[in-house]
């Protein structure tokens, strides 16, 4: 599930004002590379809506079905607004709605089934620590 947390007012570039909604995924424990410690942290992502400021008031807290992956994508700049400092990032964020999330894991499961059936002894693994058929 996602939540909307907060909304935000965006203009085009012909100027025209428009709100976007900021949902948030579950929590997650994530390893800092430079302590090696743990701490908890939120991914975020903003989507465009068609409706009024009043409506986005009354829309924060709402959950949704789905979550907010890391999908990967052309690099580009990243300018970190608490030190200013540009980096390059290769990812962005995205909602994916629970249907998607549910057909990608029933797909995952058929290859797994067809991968399964294919094999002769209908066992892709070994069970006696050995490469070869079980025979």
């Amino acid at each position: 599930m996602v939540r909307i947390v907060n909304y935000q007012k965006r203009q085009t570039e012909e100027g025209k004002e428009f709100f976007t909604l900021e949902l948030q995924g579950g929590i997650e424990m994530i390893k800092s590379q430079q302590t090696g410690k743990f701490y908890v942290t939120a991914r975020k992502v903003s989507i465009s809506s068609t409706f009024d400021e009043q409506t986005c008031i009354a829309l924060v807290g709402t959950e949704l079905p789905g979550n907010v992956q890391k999908v990967q994508c052309e690099p580009y700049e990243y300018t970190v607004k608490d030190t200013g400092e540009i980096i390059t990032l290769s990812h962005r964020y995205e909602y994916i709605e629970e249907t998607a999330i549910n057909n990608r894991v029933e797909k995952s499961n058929a290859t797994i089934e067809q991968f399964m059936s294919s094999t002769p002894t209908g066992n892709a693994f070994s069970t006696n620590g050995h490469l070869v058929d079980q025979e």
